[in-house]
C-alpha cells in the first residue's frame, strides 16, 4: 500500500464537467489544442522499414496512436506482441477483434533484435489480450525480457500486459523475469467498465498491479486512464485514489480520441486546465510520476520518464545478462 497522507482530505477543485462539447453536425471535430504531428521524416522511415523487415506489430500503427510521427521522429515505437487479433472487444479500442493465430514463439528474438538496431535504452512491450490460453501468453513476455538483456544490456524494459483475467500464475510469469517496469491500464472509470470493456473487470486490473508490487516490491508499477468518456472529474479522481492506495508508482492521463464511427463516441473534450488540475492531485496522491495531457497515451514519452525518474534512483539497474 502507498503511505499516503490521508488523501480523502484532499479537495477537488470545481470542473469544468461540460468541457469542450462535441458539434453534433461534425463530431469528428476536435478542439484547437488538439494538434497531431504528421508522421514522416528519415528515422520514422528507418523505424517502420525496421518493423516490416521483422514481420513486427506495433500498437502505434494498430490502435492509431496519435503520436506515432512524434515517437517514430524519436526512433522509439511500442512493440505489439502475439500477433494483432485480440480475443477482447473493447468498445474505445481499433485493434481488430476474432481468434487469434497460434503464438510465435520466434517473435521475443525478433523483437529483441530489434531493440538492438534501434539503439534503445528503453523498451517498451505490449501484447493483443490472448484469453484462448490459460497463461494469457505471460511466457511470451518472460522470453522478450530475457532475450533484450541479453542482447541490448543496459536497455529498460517496460511491460504493458493484459490482466491474465485475474491470474497469479501467469503474473508471475512475467514478475519472474523482473522487468523494470510494471504497466496495466485500469483505462476508465468502474461505472463505465462494462460499456468501454465488457469483457475486463475493475477488480481484476487493480489487483495485477496490487500483486505484482506484491511479488516484486523494486518493479514501478504503472496505469492509466483515459477521460471523455462521460465519467465526471470526481469519479477520475476516485480511480487515481483507488490506483495510489495499490501502490501505483506512475500515472498516465490522456484524452479518449473516437477511432471510427463504430466505436465508442467522444463524450466531452476535456480542458487543458483540468489534465494540468490532475497532476497536480496526482503529485498530493503520492504517484511518484503524473503524465497528463489531451494526446498523452500509455507509452507516450516513456524513455523520458526513465530518464527522469532514474535519476532520481528509482529505476532499479541489472548486470548484463550471461
Amino acid at each position: 500500500m502507498t503511505d499516503l497522507i490521508n488523501p480523502d482530505a484532499i479537495p477537488v477543485s470545481p470542473a469544468n464537467d461540460a468541457g469542450w462539447q462535441p458539434d453534433p453536425q461534425h463530431p469528428r471535430r476536435r478542439p484547437p489544442w488538439i494538434k497531431v504531428r504528421a508522421p514522416g521524416g528519415e528515422e520514422y522511415e528507418r523505424v517502420r522499414g525496421l518493423m516490416r523487415s521483422k514481420t513486427l506489430n506495433t500498437v502505434c500503427e494498430e490502435a492509431q496512436c496519435p503520436n506515432i510521427g512524434e515517437c517514430w521522429g524519436r526512433g522509439t515505437a511500442t512493440f505489439l506482441m502475439m500477433g494483432d487479433t485480440c480475443t477482447r472487444s473493447c468498445g474505445f479500442c481499433d485493434i481488430k477483434t476474432g481468434r487469434p493465430n497460434p503464438l510465435d514463439w520466434a517473435e521475443p528474438n525478433r523483437v529483441a533484435e530489434s531493440v538492438r538496431a534501434l539503439g534503445l535504452r528503453h523498451v517498451v512491450i505490449t501484447s493483443v489480450n490472448r484469453d484462448d490460453r490459460a497463461d494469457g501468453g505471460a511466457p511470451i513476455f518472460a522470453m522478450v525480457i530475457k532475450r533484450i538483456r541479453q542482447l541490448q544490456p543496459g536497455c529498460s524494459i517496460e511491460v504493458l500486459i493484459p490482466d491474465f483475467k485475474g491470474s497469479t500464475a501467469a503474473l508471475k510469469i512475467v514478475m519472474d523475469a523482473q522487468p523494470e517496469i510494471l504497466n496495466h491500464n485500469v483505462e476508465t472509470v468502474p461505472r463505465l467498465f462494462k460499456k468501454v470493456q465488457p469483457q475486463d473487470r475493475y477488480d481484476w486490473a487493480l489487483a495485477t498491479l496490487e500483486h505484482a508490487k506484491q511479488m516484486d516490491p523494486l518493479v514501478l508499477t504503472k496505469s492509466g486512464i483515459m477521460v471523455g468518456l462521460g465519467e465526471t472529474f470526481d469519479e477520475v479522481v476516485g480511480v487515481m485514489r483507488d490506483l495510489a492506495s495499490v501502490g501505483v508508482d506512475i500515472l498516465t492521463v490522456g484524452q479518449y480520441l473516437q477511432p471510427s464511427k463504430g466505436h465508442l463516441a467522444v463524450e466531452r473534450f476535456y480542458l487543458p486546465e483540468e489534465f494540468d488540475r490532475i497532476i497536480t492531485i496526482g503529485k498530493e496522491l503520492g504517484f511518484k510520476w503524473v503524465e497528463s495531457g489531451p494526446l498523452v497515451r500509455s507509452s507516450y514519452r516513456a524513455d523520458q520518464q526513465v530518464r527522469a525518474l532514474s535519476q532520481l534512483n528509482f529505476i532499479r539497474t541489472f548486470e548484463p545478462a550471461e
